[in-house]
């Protein structure tokens, strides 16, 4: 039994970052959900949050370029995209909520 559940993932991008490499996380990101069978559901993209102060530094930045995707997915491919995000040096920080359904 595949078990399908819906999350909502915020990540925070280097401000640094052009815009095309911000659309390339996003877009490995959103490849990596439907590769393991799960499907975006929705974006920021009509109202994204952009560049914010960071509540404290993190990784000597105090801005950071916040996003939002929500999507459905299996556990394994939210762990396969938490260990994509994790190994990407451009993401300053992300965190995955499990929706109620």
């Amino acid at each position: 039994m595949i078990i399908i559940n819906k999350y909502e993932l915020m990540l925070i991008i280097d401000p640094a970052v052009e815009a095309e490499r911000q659309t390339e996380i996003l877009d490995r990101l959103r490849a990596t959900v439907e590769d393991g069978k799960g499907t975006v559901v929705g974006t920021d993209a009509g109202a994204p949050w952009g560049k914010r102060k960071l509540a404290y530094e993190i990784k000597g930045q105090t801005e950071g370029i916040y996003s939002v995707v929500t999507f459905t997915a299996t556990p394994q491919t939210v762990a396969e995209v938490e260990r994509v995000l994790g190994i990407t040096d451009d993401v300053v920080r992300f965190i995955t909520l499990r929706l109620d359904s």
